[in-house]
């Protein structure tokens, strides 16, 4: 069996062939290709600062160039033919480029290490999925503030402890996920900041021993700035596991929870909402059946991520400093929670833009004892103190379970045996509209408050737009 070890980049001091099993245990290419754009990204600034650095001649950075153009074309046709020995995308380009341009490619590897290459690849590479993503979520965060300006005057119950609480403005209920989807955005651009940090140029481990020029490359790549440590840029990967892998990891729990929202409001129980056709699916046993498995996937994709970000963050636990072997288990973590995140955001905006509300039936289900604590304020406007109104409106509620009525059917001579302030104005406690309207400080479900939350990320997506 020929002895192919002196043909891999590693290969110089190995003698036989690696063991078949081991070969493909090893290899990343079948996943790492991903980020043959970045990799050639990467390489083509650093033959300009190999130049620079009289390490190539101008002629052959010309020709590394050139190579380096006709693979990315053949990448993007789809016609680049990965080769036996391709260990990953660095091999499998430098190995091209050696067919291609003979001699001149071996020197551009000149001063570099896969430690800082692959690195480089990763940031380019998530630098372009951050900005998808961000987009993603600008996208579902207007679905969801145009969604809420068109149905403001909607009410419907608030619920906690999954019970009912008071009545509040549909739209406030898009609105409180449409505030925290911004959230996301924001952390997504602060992890952009932290990633957008150049390595290359790093070596292996301890620098470069040559006069590259890091600067050009920063410049060159665009990234904001260079790293101030070689060792810390080629054996971290912060904004992988502890960044952008939580926040995928975040995000989805926060899309999640709107998911188990929605896919309760969709029962017969509910009715609330209807999902649309296009986001729902039948069952093969059960005929009247409309299944949201749009929503329980979106769900579901969130226990996914997560498992992403802590099986990697145990692959970290213990590692020793610099640059180990492990650290490939980042790609396929990086590559799985993109997408997965990128569906998602695309399916959750699909299921908000065409969802349809059964107002009737939502305001149906708003009933007098939601205004148990409107009870109370009435008492508090008369100056009792809330402690106390608390008390005395509980005793309404008590009153009107023992006669087996509504709170609004106790009648004037109930409420004056429980409290004397309780006059026949009483009445005007029992509507629904008065009620969210009452609530019209900043942030709070009064039509009034819920149009300047509108504006407000009308104006706040302006501004992240790009």
């Amino acid at each position: 069996m020929a002895n192919t070890e002196g043909s891999k980049l590693w290969g110089g001091r190995f003698v036989g062939d690696t063991d078949p099993i081991m070969e493909k245990f090893n290899e990343s290419i079948t996943y790492d290709q991903r980020m043959w754009d970045a990799d050639i990204r990467g390489s083509k600034a650093y033959v300009k600062a190999l130049e620079k650095a009289n390490l190539v001649s101008t002629e052959e950075m010309e020709q590394i160039l050139q190579g380096m153009d006709q693979i990315s074309e053949e990448w993007s046709k789809g016609a680049f033919l990965i080769k036996p020995g391709d260990e990953d995308i660095h091999t499998a380009n430098e190995r091209r480029l050696k067919e291609l341009i003979g001699a001149p490619a071996g020197k551009l590897h000149t001063g570099r290490s896969r430690n800082d290459q692959v690195v480089t690849d990763m940031k380019l590479w998530l630098r372009d999925a951050i900005a998808m993503l961000t987009d993603n979520s600008l996208q579902l965060i207007s679905t969801m503030v145009e969604r809420a300006a068109i149905e403001i005057d909607v009410l419907f119950p608030g619920y906690t402890h999954m019970q009912k609480a008071q009545p509040v403005r549909w739209s406030h209920w898009i609105l409180s996920y449409a505030v925290v989807l911004s959230r996301d955005v924001e952390r997504l651009l602060e992890i952009k900041k932290r990633t957008n940090i150049l390595p290359l140029g790093s070596g292996a481990i301890a620098g470069t021993p040559f006069d590259i020029d890091r600067e050009l490359l920063r410049t060159e790549l665009g990234f904001d700035s260079v790293s101030l440590n070689s060792m810390d840029a080629t054996g971290q990967r912060d904004f992988v596991e502890a960044e952008f892998l939580f926040w995928a990891s975040l995000c989805l729990t926060h899309l999640s929870k709107m998911a188990e929202d929605l896919m309760l409001y969709s029962t017969k129980e509910y009715s609330f909402v209807t999902l649309a056709d296009a986001y729902s699916t039948g069952s093969s046993l059960m005929p009247q059946k409309k299944n949201a498995d749009s929503l329980e996937l979106i769900r579901s994709k969130a226990g996914r991520v997560f498992g992403r970000c802590a099986g990697f963050m145990m692959t970290l636990k213990g590692l020793p400093s610099a640059y180990n072997k492990d650290l490939q288990e980042d790609k396929e973590a990086m590559f799985d929670c993109y997408d997965t995140v990128h569906a998602v955001l695309q399916v959750t905006t699909g299921v908000m833009s065409t969802l349809k509300i059964n107002q009737s039936v939502m305001e149906a289900a708003l009933n007098p004892d939601m205004l148990a604590t409107d009870l109370a304020y009435y008492l508090v406007r008369k100056g009792v103190p809330f402690r106390e109104a608390h008390g005395l409106s509980g005793k309404a509620v008590f009153a009107a379970e023992s006669k087996n009525v509504s709170l609004n059917q106790l009648t004037e001579a109930d409420l004056a045996a429980i409290s004397p302030l309780f006059g026949s104005d009483v009445s005007s406690v029992w509507d629904y509209r008065s009620s969210v309207e009452q609530y019209s400080a900043s942030g709070g479900t009064s039509k009034s408050s819920v149009s300047a939350q509108v504006e407000h990320l009308r104006n706040w997506l302006k501004t992240r737009s790009p």
